[in-house]
């Protein structure tokens, strides 16, 4: 397939917001290889507006997730990929669920198809991959398509409207929370609220971020400015880009925020790799432990280079 033609090319990439953001680059690498394709992203719900946004693609289709006993769903989700009529699909979701899809596409039409799928045309043949970051694994996987570059995640493009909240100068973000059915992700309240405390003491304003479900979590955590549930992604990247660093748990804004550059401290236990999915950004730094009731608030303090000049 050459750049010159007037290609149709899709990306797939369902979520979670952690693994969008590390495919950023990717999405840009493809707009660049393409760069005179019609590129469509399928994405869920809660990324389609947001992405829609974005610089990399032509238009958004929106993935429903139709179980295997949804007949209608799955119907109108072929039917969607058939009328795109696609040269070329860059599956980035790399699921059983998103390999399943070439199988959707009509034989006499099926794509080239990049991925890990039966059948594959550019089938991302790394024995490794299931060992390697999601930055490093995506890189290699578009190598083999012929695409030879992949640039970091960049949030340039995304902007918010963070000026509303009237913030301090020397503010810091803090991130508590995490899906909810993943408890063993998030570092004890009481220990973020320790950490507010200490930040306050050295002159600085802790800010409290998080979804609407999660503002009794931040209720917890005093003195804090809470912001839970008043912000969108683009606002996520405008407070990162003002903040004197952010410290959170291994969740999706933590990658929203490390991407735009805001000097970040993650926490992981058990429950995730960070030699598999770590935020990356101009200065992350990652703190393990197996059980996060264990972390210390200093070692955390400590690992808070930018409030050297606080």
């Amino acid at each position: 397939m050459s750049d010159g033609d007037a290609q149709r090319v899709l990306v797939i990439k369902l979520g979670a917001l952690g693994n969008v953001v590390l495919s950023l680059g990717a999405f840009a690498a493809i707009r660049a290889h393409h760069a005179k394709a019609h590129i469509s992203l399928l994405t869920t719900a809660p990324f389609a507006g947001w992405l829609a946004a974005s610089p990399y693609f032509d238009d958004v289709l929106i993935d429903r997730r139709p179980s295997l006993w949804d007949l209608p769903g799955l119907l109108k989700l072929r039917r969607m990929l058939a009328d795109g009529r696609f040269d070329r699909v860059y599956d980035l979701q790399t699921s059983g669920r998103s390999s399943r899809y070439l199988r959707l596409f009509p034989v006499a039409a099926r794509p080239e198809w990049s991925g890990i799928a039966l059948g594959a045309s550019h089938p991302d043949r790394n024995p490794k991959r299931n060992t390697l970051h999601d930055l490093e694994r995506q890189e290699i996987q578009l190598q083999q398509a012929g695409i030879p570059h992949v640039p970091p995640p960049d949030l340039s493009w995304c902007r918010g409207n963070a000026a509303r909240f009237g913030l301090p100068t020397g503010y810091v973000l803090l991130v508590p929370g995490s899906s909810a059915h993943r408890p063993e992700k998030r570092w004890p309240a009481a220990a973020y609220r320790c950490l507010a405390g200490l930040l306050v003491e050295q002159g600085l304003h802790p800010v409290v971020l998080g979804s609407a479900g999660e503002q009794a979590l931040a209720r917890d955590i005093q003195p804090a400015i809470n912001l839970t549930g008043q912000t969108d992604f683009g606002d996520l990247c405008d407070l990162a880009r003002g903040a004197r660093c952010a410290v959170g748990n291994d969740t999706g804004p933590m990658h929203l925020i490390a991407a735009a550059g805001c000097p970040s401290v993650v926490l992981f236990s058990r429950a995730s790799d960070p030699a598999l999915c770590a935020p990356r950004g101009r200065s992350v730094t990652v703190l393990r432990r197996l059980d996060l009731a264990d972390l210390d608030v200093r070692n955390v303090l400590a690992g808070l280079p930018a409030l050297a000049d606080a």
